[in-house]
């Protein structure tokens, strides 16, 4: 029997449109070649590998600026009291949204409704989506309870070899990757796909001050813990992460890798520090360390950031902004900062409407290297 024109007409036509279906799943609009975009996650979603081009794109032109829990709440305010507005200490003061936005995904592994800083999940994946439509970055910690003792992260009963495979505490580890991975994949943007996020678990481990770091922990079981509950979620089809890797303040290169467990398992690098030594000695550390950081990052071909920081001298300093922060941040090469929660008056990091610092904060925003949400949204679009 002889083809028919008309049916050799439609081979061609699904031809062409399953190699279009091809390209779309390997470029963007914008011509960008995903196969070339290399993450942890082999499997990592196109979403994930654009927010890491995006990641990389801004650290060229700027420094992101970000706050923790930004429009959940702060000082004198809560998101509920006015729920259809996005709403921010940081827009009060400067007229603008910070680019990069942080969240705590504490007690997720419970299966509470609210975070351990009382911010309802529901509220959380609500903002996430608004703020990545209009272009922001994500970014969550882990401030997961002891699995062992059950208290907080705080809790220094050593735990970690219960949570490894083989571990006593092995299956309860596994419901709460579970429950953390059921979480991150309801969160959906307007066309259906999850949403990306840079992860930063088990944060500040050359501290002692949490279960998974310090004297509680080997680096070697840090790094076999880090390695397995990336393979976890990857088990429970998460694939919308970017992972960072950030130690509290270090004193050397070989402090930073003490704990690190490899470049294949690590996308971001990032250090915390914050000025509990004084402001001279904070700006001389921020600086110090995004060296030391930046060369690793450079070597490994990855993006940095400051990944925690703030002013613990509450309401001390009207020039913090300008004179103590920004001298040790000034042309680092970091793609973002973040600044940690606004609480309440006896404990905030960033500024907010009559806090001391707060005309000096709209100078800082003013500087051209310092970047919030809409001269993000302008350069990844």
């Amino acid at each position: 029997m002889k083809t028919t024109p008309s049916i050799i007409h439609f081979v061609q036509k699904l031809l062409i449109f399953t190699v279009a279906i091809q390209l779309i799943g390997c470029k963007s609009t914008s011509g960008i070649d995903f196969n070339n975009i290399k993450v942890s996650d082999a499997e990592a979603t196109n979403s994930t590998k654009l927010l890491y081009h995006n990641i990389q794109k801004i650290s060229k032109e700027g420094i992101a600026f970000g706050h923790q829990d930004a429009t959940a709440y702060g000082i004198g305010w809560k998101h509920e009291e006015k729920p259809n507005r996005l709403r921010s200490d940081i827009k009060f003061v400067a007229g603008e949204l910070p680019a990069v936005h942080g969240y705590d995904i504490g007690h997720i592994e419970l299966g509470k409704s609210h975070n351990l800083d009382t911010v309802s999940f529901d509220l959380m994946r609500d903002h996430i989506q608004k703020l990545y439509d209009k272009g922001a970055i994500i970014t969550m910690s882990w401030h997961l309870d002891n699995p062992v003792s059950n208290g907080s992260s705080w809790d220094q009963t050593p735990a970690v070899p219960a949570i490894l495979e083989g571990g006593a505490e092995r299956e309860k580890y596994e419901l709460w990757v579970q429950r953390l991975s059921s979480f991150l994949n309801s969160l959906k943007d307007k066309k259906g796909r999850v949403i990306p996020v840079v992860f930063r678990p088990y944060h500040e481990m050359n501290g002692s001050w949490f279960w998974w770091g310090g004297n509680n922990v080997s680096p070697e079981d840090y790094k076999q813990l880090w390695k397995e509950t990336q393979q976890l979620l990857k088990q429970n089809n998460v694939h919308s992460l970017l992972y960072a890797y950030s130690p509290n303040i270090v004193g050397s290169e070989e402090e930073f890798q003490k704990y690190y467990p490899g470049d294949e398992f690590v996308d971001i690098l990032g250090v915390d520090i914050y000025n509990y030594g004084g402001n001279e000695a904070f700006s001389k550390n921020i600086k110090s360390n995004l060296e030391i950081v930046r060369k690793k990052a450079n070597m490994a071909d990855k993006p940095f950031a400051l990944t925690e920081t703030g002013n613990t001298n509450f309401g001390e300093d009207p020039n913090w902004w300008t004179k103590t922060f920004y001298p040790g941040l000034k042309d680092s090469g970091a793609a973002w900062v973040l600044l940690w929660r606004n609480a309440r008056p006896s404990h905030y990091f960033a500024t907010y409407p009559g806090e001391i610092s707060e005309e000096d904060f709209k100078e800082f925003a003013k500087l051209e290297e310092i970047l919030f949400l809409d001269e993000v949204e302008d350069i990844t679009n």
